[in-house]
């Protein structure tokens, strides 16, 4: 089974403040929801609550610390490595990783693939994505989306690691 995180960073990483994202693209969104349609989506709790539901057409995989937590039509475990040991044991060829910025920092190391989005933001933020070492990864090749009077500029390109 392939790991993949799939991720919107600001130019330091950013990815969120005060359990919220930080923008608005609703082009980044609409890609999100292609790439993890049919697909775990593997997430802490912090993340999940920001979101508020199961997201339609996707099997959600939730890491929490807290015994009892339960969500329904969600599956929930406590680590990170039980949580791909659940989508793979359910067939799942890809699973996709989420957020928020504590699960990036375990799953970097795990990872084949990120889905990496960069956006042209400047804010306040509280959560960051691991830093990156661009040495361990290929790009497919950037897709630029300049700024416009509504939306920020972004970037999106797949990055695969290099020799796992």
């Amino acid at each position: 089974m392939m790991v993949s995180i799939i991720v919107a960073v600001g130019p330091q990483n950013e990815i969120g403040h005060n359990g919220a994202l930080l923008w608005k693209l609703p082009e980044d969104l609409k890609n999100f929801k292609k790439i993890t349609m049919d697909h775990h989506i593997i997430m802490g709790r912090k993340t999940f609550e920001s979101i508020g539901k199961p997201l339609p057409g996707r099997t959600t995989v939730i890491i929490s610390r807290q015994e009892n937590y339960q969500v329904e039509g969600c599956l929930i475990t406590n680590s990170l490595i039980k949580a791909l040991e659940m989508a793979d044991q359910n067939g799942e060829d890809e699973a996709m990783i989420i957020g928020g910025g504590e699960i990036y920092n375990h799953a970097l190391s795990l990872a084949d693939k990120i889905y990496y989005s960069k956006v042209d933001f400047e804010g306040e933020a509280d959560t960051y994505f691991p830093k990156l070492n661009r040495e361990n990864w290929t790009s497919s090749g950037k897709k630029l989306h300049p700024k416009t009077d509504k939306l920020l500029g972004w970037s999106y390109e797949v990055l695969y690691r290099n020799n796992k």
